[in-house]
């Protein structure tokens, strides 16, 4: 009879901790659900008090003239689209122009050689360094004019003739993505190009809360 308790009141327990251990199993199982299937309405992020001003993250780029300079010709290219005056750009020692400007109802030549100046608002000036047009003698004042109504620029991109040089706006160009630049480093000589990168978090739908 003793026997017959003892073997009943473990089969009590077994039953007892296999139950346990399946309301557990559906309890995880339950909440894995639960937070897959959540709706999300937006994405935030709780940040502390320290950090509560930040609105943005930004990173440094670093390129090689090579990589920039094909970037660079692709966006004259779709720029220029079906333009009669066309021009590319070689990032060499130096920033080189090479095109062809209208004079005397032809066409010339172009060469124009620039150092590029990175300002401390990360935009950059290309100072004229040297310039022709074919076998024309011509004022570099001149040619930068015939430069600025001929070839088409970006809006950010200004022809100053008076001070031959060229202002380039990097962080005004308008980029979809709403991601800010700006020239950090440019060194041809050295290949040593670099760019910063401002994310704005609202770019990414995150929304920055107070903890």
């Amino acid at each position: 009879m003793t026997d017959r308790i003892q073997r009943l009141k473990k089969t009590s327990k077994w039953k007892k901790l296999f139950f346990s251990l399946l309301a557990f199993n559906i309890l995880i199982i339950i909440m894995l659900l639960t937070l897959i299937f959540w709706p999300v309405s937006e994405n935030r992020l709780v940040i502390t008090e320290e950090a509560s001003e930040q609105t943005s993250s930004e990173f440094v780029i670093r390129t090689s003239k090579q990589n920039l300079n094909s970037l660079v010709n692709a966006y004259i290219e779709k720029l220029l689209g079906d333009s009669k005056h066309h021009y590319r750009v070689s990032l060499e020692e130096d920033v080189h122009l090479i095109g062809e400007l209208p004079v005397f109802s032809s066409t010339v030549p172009l060469s124009v050689h620039f150092e590029p100046l990175v300002q401390e608002n990360g935009d950059l000036i290309l100072k004229q360094r040297s310039i022709s047009v074919g076998l024309l003698e011509l004022p570099n004042q001149k040619i930068m004019e015939y430069m600025d109504k001929y070839l088409p620029m970006p809006e950010w991109v200004t022809v100053n003739p008076k001070n031959q040089e060229i202002y380039v706006a990097v962080t005004d160009m308008d980029i979809q993505s709403n991601f800010q630049v700006a020239v950090e480093t440019i060194d041809l000589e050295a290949n040593n190009l670099a760019f910063k990168l401002k994310v704005p978090y609202e770019t990414l739908g995150i929304e920055m809360l107070r903890d």
